[in-house]
This record gives structure tokens, C-alpha cells and sequence, in this order.
């Protein structure tokens, strides 16, 4: 495959409209993740309530995603991008200029957030329509590099608190979303053969085969445990050693990067080894990196080190996940990517609410990485036992046709 092949077989502008789309609001969707140290002494939060504020936005964009990827269906993806933008616009917009002033503004705000964690819906289906089979996965490659969005914010935020005060950096958010909606507003185009709406009823119909739920609940392993960690790491080293939250967000930024970067190996390897065989690997190490984790490591650094390991590891399953839906969910891919991305938020509410938990009643953070730990090896029990069946089965169905499995 050739690249100017690939740059003749769509439409490039939409595809770098949608990475930088998807990359923007990640960046936002996170946010209050970086800024939580500030938060959190300027209005008093307890652990736990730090914990539940990063958690927010992971589980209201992971019900958001179904939501847009309904309306993507019915007003097609670039006018369903753009009112997503324009309401985390007018949402940052109104909390800069009103003030927040106590944590249930904030968590309001945080919800409103969420809107920008459903841009997964909009920006995979938006470049994925103009390419086609022969080029889908490097289309959606770089489509969903977006998500290393997340590190811009661990990067830039809690400098631009220290400088300017938390309640600017929201402000300040609000400028390189509007720059990207006018960019998206003018390279942005829907593919010219749209599928047809599907109905209420077909969407729910994939929630009846007990395939979609396993999918549903890997995910919420992998991308719950890099979504999770990825917004709560810079409270994590702030509050374990003791970091100046522009240090903490330098390390979650790295962390987050060694996640985002080990995606689209993971698929690789998927491609090689078969998916389920690379996710069981990928759960033994993630499991192994957070319960070393979750011990208070003599030093940041010996702790980054660990970290960075497991989030590697979470991020490469991210990329197996996506390399098994297709083969089972062929002609039901655009509803499994909804309903799977949106677990994968639930599952970073779940690890990011039981950190700041964890914190509260027993004064450290171990019992949420453990939690997580026995998540990941009870997925990878699943998997010993599913794969024969999966391996067996899937060849037989008409959603996967003709090709040959990978699992």
C-alpha cells in the first residue's frame, strides 16, 4: 500500500480536519484532570471528590457517544462535529465568564465536557466514509491518533494555571477549539455515499449477542484504564510525591503519550498474532504494572517508570480491541464502535472514581490500581476461555464472510 495511493483513495482535508477535531477535544475532554490540583485548593475538595470531578466527563462522554453516534446516522457526521463543538464552546465560554465558584458548577461543567469525549463518534465514521477497505485502517489510524489529545492538556494546563489562575486556562481552552471549528468548517465534507439511518431497534439489536457485551467490557479495561489514569495522574504525583503540578503534568504527559503512540502497534500486532492472543499479553502486563503501581514507590521517577509500562500496555490493547470488532461486527461496525467507545469511558469513570475513593477512606491510592489489576486478569481469563469458541464461530458467520479470522 502506497501512501500516494492512500492520498488518492479519499479525501485528505477531511481527514485532518477529523484528527485535529478529535485531537482538540480530547484535549478538553480531560481537562480537568491537569487542573484538578488547583481546583481542588481553591474550592477545599476531599480526595474523593477530586476523584468523582476528573471521573465526570468519562462517563457523561461515554453515554454522549451513543447519543452522536445516533445523530451521525440521521444528519451525517460533519453537522453532528459541529453542534458538539459549539456546545463545549458555549460551555467553556460560560464558565469563564460567569466563574466557577463551587464543585457542583464544576461538575456541571464537566458534564458539558463530556460532549467533547463523544467527538470519537463523530470523527472515526467522518474520515472512515471516504476510504475504502484497502485503506480503512490507516485511515482510522490517524483519525484516532487524536486521543493523544489528552497529553496537550496534561502539557500546557497546570502551567497556564500557575500563570494566569485555573478559571483563565478554561477561557484560554475555548481559543484552539474555535480556530479548529473554523478549520472543520471549511475542510470538513461528508462522504457522498451516506448509509441510511438505521432504526432505533437495530441499534439495540447488537446489545443481544453476548459477543458485543465481551467486546464492550475488553474495552473497558483498556481504554478505561488509559482514559482513567490519563485524568487523574498529575492529582496521583502531586499527591504521592509531592510534585509541583507542572512537574505532575509533564509526567502524565509522557505517560499518556507512551499510550497514544503504542495504539496502532497494538493493531499491528493484532494483525499478526490474532487479537485475542495479543490482549491476553497486553492484560498480564497492564495487570502487572498496576499492582506494582499501586505499592508508594521510593521515587517519582521509579513510579513514572511503572506507570508508563502499564499505560503502554493499555494503550497497544486499545488498538487489539478495535482489530476484533470488524471481524465479528462487519456489517455492524459503525453501531459496535458507539456502543464499545462508550464502555471504554465507563470503565475510566469506574478507575478514576475509585483512586480519589480509595484515597479518602484508606489514605493511599493502592486499592484502586489493585481494583483495576483484577479487571484486567479477569479479562484475560476470559479471553483463555473465549478464544477457542471465538476462533471456531466467527469464520461461520455472515458478518464475517469470506476472510479469514485473526484472533
Amino acid at each position: 500500500m502506497s501512501l500516494r495511493g492512500f492520498m488518492k483513495a479519499g479525501h485528505p482535508p477531511t481527514l485532518f480536519s477529523a484528527f485535529l477535531y478529535f485531537d482538540l477535544s480530547f484535549m478538553v475532554w480531560v481537562l480537568l484532570g491537569p487542573l484538578g490540583v488547583a481546583i481542588s485548593k481553591s474550592l477545599h475538595l476531599d480526595p474523593a471528590q477530586k476523584g468523582l470531578m476528573v471521573a465526570t466527563p468519562l462517563l457523561a462522554g461515554a453515554a454522549l457517544r451513543i447519543v452522536f453516534g445516533v445523530l451521525v446516522d440521521h444528519i451525517g457526521p460533519k453537522r453532528a462535529g459541529i453542534i458538539g463543538q459549539l456546545v463545549v464552546l458555549a460551555g467553556l465560554g460560560l464558565a469563564w465568564f460567569l466563574g466557577i465558584k463551587s464543585y457542583d458548577q464544576v461538575l456541571l461543567l464537566a458534564v458539558v465536557l463530556g460532549v467533547a469525549g463523544a467527538s470519537f463518534a463523530v470523527a472515526l465514521p467522518l474520515a472512515s466514509r471516504w476510504y475504502p477497505p484497502e485503506h480503512q485502517g490507516l485511515a482510522l489510524g490517524v483519525a484516532g491518533a487524536g486521543n493523544s489529545g489528552t497529553a496537550l492538556a496534561a502539557l500546557f494546563a497546570p502551567s497556564l494555571a500557575k500563570a494566569y489562575g485555573w478559571t483563565n486556562v478554561i477561557g484560554l481552552a475555548a481559543i484552539p477549539l474555535a480556530l479548529t471549528l473554523a478549520v472543520y468548517l471549511v475542510l470538513a465534507k461528508d462522504a457522498p455515499a451516506r448509509p441510511a439511518p438505521k432504526r432505533l431497534v437495530e441499534y439495540l439489536g447488537v446489545l443481544k449477542v453476548p459477543d458485543c457485551w465481551w467486546l464492550m467490557f475488553l474495552y473497558s479495561v483498556t481504554f478505561g484504564g488509559f482514559s482513567g489514569l490519563a485524568s487523574s495522574l498529575t492529582i496521583y504525583f502531586n499527591s504521592e510525591y509531592k510534585l509541583d503540578p507542572v512537574i505532575a503534568g509533564f509526567f502524565t504527559a509522557g505517560c499518556v503519550f507512551a499510550g497514544s503512540m503504542l495504539r496502532p502497534v497494538g493493531g499491528a500486532l493484532a494483525d499478526r498474532f490474532g487479537g485475542a492472543r495479543t490482549l491476553m499479553a497486553v492484560y498480564a502486563l497492564a495487570a502487572v504494572g498496576l499492582a506494582v503501581a499501586s505499592f508508594h514507590l521510593a521515587t517519582p521517577f521509579t513510579a513514572l517508570a511503572v506507570i508508563l509500562f502499564a499505560m503502554g500496555a493499555l494503550g497497544a490493547g486499545n488498538g487489539a480491541v478495535f482489530q476484533l470488532a470488524p471481524q465479528r461486527f462487519a456489517r455492524e461496525i459503525g453501531v459496535i464502535t458507539g456502543v464499545v467507545g462508550a464502555m471504554g469511558g465507563v470503565g475510566g469513570f469506574y478507575l478514576a472514581t475509585t483512586l480519589g475513593f480509595a484515597k479518602q477512606v484508606t489514605g493511599t491510592y493502592q486499592a484502586g490500581f489493585l481494583g483495576f489489576a483484577a479487571l484486567a486478569l479477569a479479562a484475560l481469563g476470559a479471553l483463555a476461555i473465549l478464544k477457542s469458541h471465538w476462533r471456531a464461530r466467527w469464520p461461520q458467520l455472515s458478518g464475517a464472510q469470506a476472510v479469514p479470522v485473526r484472533v
